[in-house]
């Protein structure tokens, strides 16, 4: 519910406060006296674009701000959802300035349009004779629709698994995508793991093998020097032999000399460890054979070794093994993305078939309600004198599941007898579509909390009865939510519980808007004028005491 609206600098407003009640409250005024002001102020606070040229001439800046009373329509997660703190009294503002620049708060905290626009849809509804294109939607008529048969709990139960099968066919989706890229690589990774494989990584230790052929490589080098240290140690005449002669001769001698027994000593362990060295370099060369058919294979592996190494950009055979197992993983990966998909496959089954039963139950729920609807709506046509409409709700079903359900809509209407119906867009006049429109949010006012609602001279074009019976249906709608209508019928004034009244005045050769809350003298004064003219009568006074009674 809008509490109160306040207005600065903008445009004929200089300053303005109104606070506004629940129930039905009427806003009249002279043509040209600022209704339409007191429409673009409130559409500001609506999210709307803004016109600069608004900007009043007191200061560079115009302020439009309203507050509401909003714990009545569970806006809690909008506000969580936008990081703002919730507030029952919330309040809206817009800023523009002259450097062309425009701001937008919510409880003060600075706010994009797009999220005020969101908020303020679900606070207030506009309609007006020329901005009735909400009931030439089709997504509009369902939803009205649906209201009206009480099927807004089974909609939503239908939206929750809806998005549910969108959600799993998202999912299913995404995995048929992925196992088809796994597909297209499966023949790559398995070559690749084919390749690998023939290196038997987890069999041998590639150093060692390294280490070997290095050694097969060098064996005729390595007997050949291992021959040269026999030879030179111990054939004949080789040093051996003469140091043993030496060693003889040092025996004989005997220990005349303390040095030459030691000498003798260290010349000794000399023979010792030369004929060690010999025996083991003879020795060596028995162990060492030298294998053609070796030497082949192991060139052959460490080649291929050292290939797959810079073919795979690694250093050593842990990494080498690291990448054959991402290749195995990936391999194995196809055969359970297989199997998710079947298993998904078999849940998007029965989901889309759940589905599908709930969408023919609320099409088969809405053309059983949508009869009855038509039956009472044209009741209240009927009262707002269009006694001869033929309307109805056309539903055929749909071939693909929507958020909606499978219903498409076409509400038909024909305004004269023998005249055939046709979709309402096409057929019905500015006055009709608003009568239509003040009929069904009537009926929705009764199924539902509605926000506030303001008709704009949606009474444009009629007068007589038919203004007399607008006026008692939006008194009656008015004690349901709160409602505004500016209008400027004196029937329908006189039905409203609260009067507002816009008019110019020149102050210090300044024209100013000003809006007036009536007190019931100035009410019925107002009706009257409505009626004569700028002179009021007192037959006008009589008449408009007695609309005011009626």
């Amino acid at each position: 519910m809008l509490h109160t609206l306040r207005i600065q600098n903008f445009a004929l407003i200089e300053t303005a406060e109104l606070n506004f009640n629940s129930g039905f409250t009427v806003i009249t005024g002279e043509t040209g006296s600022g209704k339409s002001i007191l429409l673009a102020a409130l559409n500001l606070i609506l999210g709307e674009r803004a016109d600069f040229s608004v900007i009043g001439k007191t200061s560079d800046k115009a302020i439009v701000e309203a507050e509401f009373s909003i714990d009545q329509f569970q806006l809690t997660p909008f506000f969580e959802a936008n990081d703002l703190d919730f507030s029952a009294q919330t309040i809206l503002r817009r800023e523009i300035n002259t450097s062309g620049k425009s701001r937008a708060f919510i409880n003060d905290t600075p706010v994009s349009l797009v999220v005020m626009k969101e908020l303020t849809s679900q606070l207030v509804n506009i309609h007006s004779q020329y901005n009735t294109l909400e009931l030439k939607n089709k997504t509009y008529q369902l939803e009205v629709l649906d209201t009206l048969a009480d099927l807004s709990p089974q909609r939503t139960f239908y939206l929750k698994q809806f998005k549910a099968l969108q959600l799993l066919n998202d999912e299913l989706s995404a995995l048929k995508i992925s196992h088809e890229k796994a597909l297209y690589e499966q023949d790559f990774a398995a070559f690749q793991l084919e390749e690998l494989a023939e290196l038997n990584l987890e069999k041998y230790a590639y150093a060692e093998l390294e280490a070997e052929l290095k050694l097969a490589e060098s064996s005729e080098e390595i007997i050949s020097i291992l021959s040269a240290i026999h030879g030179a140690i111990d054939n004949e005449n080789a040093v051996l032999s003469m140091l043993r002669t030496v060693k003889v001769q040092l025996d004989k001698l005997g220990t005349t000399h303390p040095t030459l027994n030691e000498i003798n000593e260290r010349l000794k362990s000399v023979i010792i460890e030369l004929g060690d060295v010999s025996s083991e370099a003879y020795s060596l060369i028995d162990q060492i054979e030298i294998q053609p058919q070796r030497l082949l294979e192991l060139t052959e592996m460490i080649n291929k070794f050292n290939h797959l190494l810079k073919k795979h950009h690694v250093n050593d055979q842990a990494e080498l093994l690291a990448v054959s197992n991402q290749f195995q993983s990936s391999v194995s990966n196809l055969e359970v993305l297989g199997e998710q998909i079947i298993e998904l496959e078999r849940q998007q089954q029965v989901l889309e078939k759940e589905t599908w039963n709930l969408a023919k139950q609320l099409h088969q729920d809405r053309k059983d309600a949508s009869v009855l609807i038509s039956k009472d709506l044209q009741l209240i046509l009927e009262e707002l004198k269009l006694p001869n409409t033929t309307l109805s709700f056309d539903l055929s079903e749909r071939s693909e599941l929507t958020a909606s359900g499978i219903s498409d809509i076409a509400f038909l209407f024909s305004a004269n007898i023998g005249i055939p119906i046709v979709p309402i867009e096409k057929a019905a006049s500015g006055g009709e579509l608003s009568r239509v429109m003040l009929a069904l949010q009537k009926m929705i006012s009764e199924k539902k909390t509605l926000p506030t609602v303001l008709f704009d001279e949606i009474d444009t074009g009629v007068s007589g009865d038919v203004a007399q019976k607008i006026g008692s249906l939006l008194q009656k709608m008015g004690q349901n939510f709160q409602l505004m209508a500016i209008s400027h019928l004196p029937q329908v004034a006189a039905k409203a519980a609260y009067h507002l009244k816009v008019e110019k005045e020149i102050v210090a050769n300044k024209t100013a808007t000003k809006v007036i809350q009536l007190t019931e003298a100035e009410s019925i004064q107002e009706i009257a004028r409505l009626m004569s003219g700028e002179v009021i009568t007192a037959g006008a006074i009589e008449t408009a005491k007695a609309l005011k009674l009626a």
